[in-house]
């Protein structure tokens, strides 16, 4: 059998072609490839280096067709909603038509509004309102309609078709979330988000291993097709990433939502570029070294220096986005993650001829984002109050932010400053530079807790509650206890709809706030009361938009009532809110909101039976209490509820 060391010069060419071949190149070489070496070790290596050229340009298509399927998917769910949203506002309608004059309203099934407290011996500040609460297995709270059973629904669903109860199952397994990874504690996804990741991760090995064959003779287009993928990956690494970017408006999953797959692909990057180095050292071993091409030359050349160069860029930004790191020294992983950026592209750019391209678009991808976006049309400068709530250990910042009414078209398409205003459950990146000079670069995102301006609006009130960690958080702290103001920079807003546009959509409205979640919990209440009044003003009991929705917030300390003041929650009483307060986690350990969750939505859903009644759930607190809620939905889910859940993650 031939063998590769025969033709050592030959493989020097064969080297250097592979460094300077481009896809466009790869057809026309391989036509003159001769009859004569059509079976030799020789022609083989051209052919699997040629083929890999053309091979990755695949990959690009098949990315832009996971972008259709996903695009057409959230049109089609958002037209879905639309037009079950105007059958349940029709049906409705002619309800209230069908009502004699003068006849008494149709019975409501949460009756009006309170705030409640679950357990015993724990008052709410919040009302003048007092009472006791549902407890965990699921009694009826004192003061409710008479009208109100006494005993919750079923549980379990009576005879319903096999498909339906099997696409139930089938749902309810793709929302349940595994415990964290026992000894390391790793928090792990959804199991349908995890099958996404797993999806992404199997297209890595499709394209690095589909006709491959594993040879030594063979190792140099092993290596070289590793690299090939790593460069194509490039630009989809950087759209994950960006703040700024397409797939929002396609797909409707903001930058936030898609920071797991970008992870899961760095990390399959990493592992590419190790793969790819081992690969090249093989080379060197199996190839150059018996012709008398020493290590040391090998490793000194420019384009191994410059792929070493890349290599321990790139393996440094991961080691750096760890958890452990990211949690302890953010301040640092921040200056990292984007200086090694610019560092790994630069060398990339200069290692291999092939990957400009795709260099190319992945650094157009991060200048636009950080330049254009970032540090032109999303930076706003003003200044803040600062407050001290109650506890001593939390800051309030907040500052009126003038509105400006024009092109609002323009900041729903491509996105704009705080100035045109924000949307529910949208955040911003907070930078406060008198604090000292390190932070004067660093940028801290955090939600608006205040309710989002309206159409028409000339100011709003931007509030963000702050709760101290380490390094900002704590500086910010401290700066607070002694001085009532601060100038603030604020890169923003960003963030989606998804949790704004299920509620709107259901019939029922669970949100569960742990602790800071409130942020998230307060403007989500203001939304739903500003659509349910404007959509439908006279389909609720006395007139409460909020007459179907229920708080559940656990908080720490009952000094954190503080953070939203008793004024706003008994505003939103009056208007129908339910506000279920379980005693303080510090006093009374941590409450069972699973069973309080059960409790609320089988008391409220005798409909089960029918289906009728769509319930929403959005969950925004520690990532135990998140799991602990999404478990309890899928249990819910399966038993026969149409429910559905959106987390708002802590944390970035």
């Amino acid at each position: 059998m031939e063998t590769i060391d025969k033709y050592p010069g030959d493989l020097r060419a064969l080297l250097a072609m592979s460094l300077r071949a481009t896809s466009s190149d790869a057809f026309v070489l391989s036509q003159n490839l001769s009859v004569r070496d059509g079976e030799s070790s020789r022609s083989r290596l051209v052919q699997g280096i040629l083929f890999s050229r053309r091979f990755i340009l695949s990959y690009q298509a098949v990315l832009l067709l996971l972008l259709l399927v996903f695009t057409i998917r959230h049109w089609a769910s958002r037209f879905q909603a639309l037009r079950r949203q105007r059958q349940r506002h029709r049906v409705k309608s002619n309800t209230e038509e069908a009502k004699p004059k003068g006849g008494n309203p149709l019975p409501s099934k949460t009756g009006s509004g309170s705030i409640e407290n679950v357990g015993s011996g724990v008052t709410s500040s919040s009302s003048t309102i007092q009472g006791s609460c549902p407890s965990p297995k699921g009694s009826i709270e004192q003061g409710a309609s008479e009208r109100t059973p006494l005993l919750p629904a079923p549980e379990i669903v009576p005879s319903r078709s096999i498909g339906i109860r099997l696409v139930r199952i089938v749902r309810a397994s793709l929302m349940y979330q595994p415990p964290p990874i026992p000894l390391v504690n790793k928090i792990l996804p959804s199991n349908g988000t995890a099958l996404l990741v797993l999806a992404l991760l199997g297209l890595q090995a499709f394209y690095v291993f589909y006709r491959m064959p594993l040879s030594i003779p063979t190792l140099f287009v092993f290596a070289d097709r590793t690299s090939l993928l790593f460069v194509a990956n490039l630009p989809l690494l950087y759209l994950f990433a960006a703040k700024n970017q397409p797939i929002k408006i396609l797909t409707g999953y903001s930058y936030e939502s898609l920071n797991i797959y970008h992870r899961r692909l760095g990390e399959v990057m990493c592992l590419l570029a190790l793969l790819h180095s081992v690969g090249m050292i093989g080379v060197w071993y199996t190839i150059l070294r018996p012709v008398g091409f020493t290590l040391a030359r090998f490793l000194l050349s420019k384009i191994i220096l410059l792929g070493l160069g890349a290599f321990v860029a790139y393996e440094l930004i991961y080691f750096t986005s760890l958890g452990s790191f990211r949690q302890r020294w953010y301040e640092l992983f921040l200056f990292l993650h984007v200086s090694l950026q610019v560092v790994a592209l630069v060398l990339v750019w200069f290692h291999h001829h092939g990957s400009r391209p795709y260099v190319g678009v992945a650094l157009a991808i991060f200048l636009v984002d950080r330049l254009v976006y970032r540090m032109a049309l999303k930076l706003e400068y003003s200044r803040a109050s600062l407050e001290m709530t109650e506890d001593g250990d939390t800051v309030v910042l907040r500052t009126e932010v003038p509105l400006v009414q024009k092109h609002r078209f323009l900041r729903t398409l491509v996105g704009n400053s705080i100035s045109k205003g924000w949307k529910t459950t949208e955040h911003v990146f907070l930078t406060v530079s008198a604090l000292s000079s390190k932070h004067m670069i660093q940028t801290h995102p955090f939600t608006i807790a205040s309710k989002a301006p309206q159409a028409g609006d000339s100011e709003a009130e931007l509030k963000l509650i702050i709760r101290p960690q380490d390094g900002f958080s704590g500086d910010l702290l401290r700066y607070a206890r002694g001085h009532a103001s601060v100038k603030i920079r604020l890169d923003g807003p960003y963030g989606s709809q998804t949790a704004v546009q299920l509620l709107q959509q259901c019939d029922l409205s669970v949100i569960v706030a742990g602790g800071s979640g409130i942020a998230v919990a307060m403007p989500l209440l203001w939304a739903l009361h500003d659509v349910r009044s404007a959509t439908d003003p006279e389909s609720h009991e006395d007139g409460k938009p909020l007459s179907q929705v229920v708080l559940i917030w656990v908080i720490r300390d009952e000094a954190h009532m503080s953070w939203v003041g008793t004024s706003e929650l008994h505003d939103l009483y009056e208007r129908g809110l339910e506000v279920i307060l379980p005693p303080s986690t510090a006093k009374h350990g941590k409450p069972d909101v699973s069973s309080i969750l059960k409790s609320w939505v089988s008391a409220r859903n005798p409909s089960i039976t029918t289906g009728d009644a769509k319930i929403g759930v959005v969950c925004s607190a520690p990532d135990r209490m998140n799991r602990a809620v999404r478990n309890t939905c899928a249990k819910l889910l399966a038993q026969g509820h149409d429910i559905a859940i959106e987390v708002e993650e802590f944390g970035w």
